[in-house]
């Protein structure tokens, strides 16, 4: 075998290592953005399908600021079984790599570095860990009067950029960009 393959295949290996780690702690990254969406509805029609969507979702009304018109809601993110299960796949398809080729570059210690893969549920457990918490939703609505359309809400909210996306489609918003 030629001398450079190894060490060369163990320095790509290594880095891969390094961009499965920084994928894993990815995972639990808090995602918060803030979108304007507007719908046709004015804000007396509107805000009863916005609290009905946030029940549905368990979410629960932490605060009110009637003077800015702004409503704050909580709720606890369940985890994903999947991606904890896909997590601890990933890392173990990685390990299972890792320990491959440094059983060819140290065949002394050969099948001991399987032993790597036995960490890998670690990145299920990391992530289980770390995805499960509060969400703050914050949500601001005004009134616009345009034109010819009527009266037209404006919603600025700022939530899980999931829950945004869940929400523009389940009320049937547009964006206001």
């Amino acid at each position: 075998m030629n001398n450079a393959i190894v060490p060369s295949t163990l320095l790509l290996t290594l880095l891969l290592s390094v961009g499965l780690f920084f994928f894993i702690r990815a995972s639990t990254k808090d995602r918060t953005t803030k979108a304007e969406l507007v719908s046709e509805q004015d804000e007396a029609a509107l805000m009863p399908k916005v609290k009905e969507y946030f029940r549905q979702r368990c979410y629960q009304v932490a605060a009110i600021d009637r003077e800015k018109n702004q409503v704050i809601f909580e709720g606890f993110v369940q985890p994903s079984l999947f991606l904890a299960l896909f997590l601890t796949l990933l890392a173990s398809a990685g390990m299972a790599c890792l320990a491959l080729v440094l059983s060819l570059l140290f065949p002394n210690f050969g099948n001991w570095f399987l032993g790597l893969i036995l960490l890998s549920p670690l990145s299920g457990v990391f992530y289980w860990q770390k995805a499960g918490r509060i969400e703050k939703v914050s949500l601001y609505i005004e009134e616009a009067n345009q034109d010819k359309l009527g009266v037209i809400s404006k919603l600025t909210i700022i939530a899980h950029r999931d829950e945004l996306m869940e929400f523009q489609r389940a009320l049937q918003l547009e964006s206001a960009d």
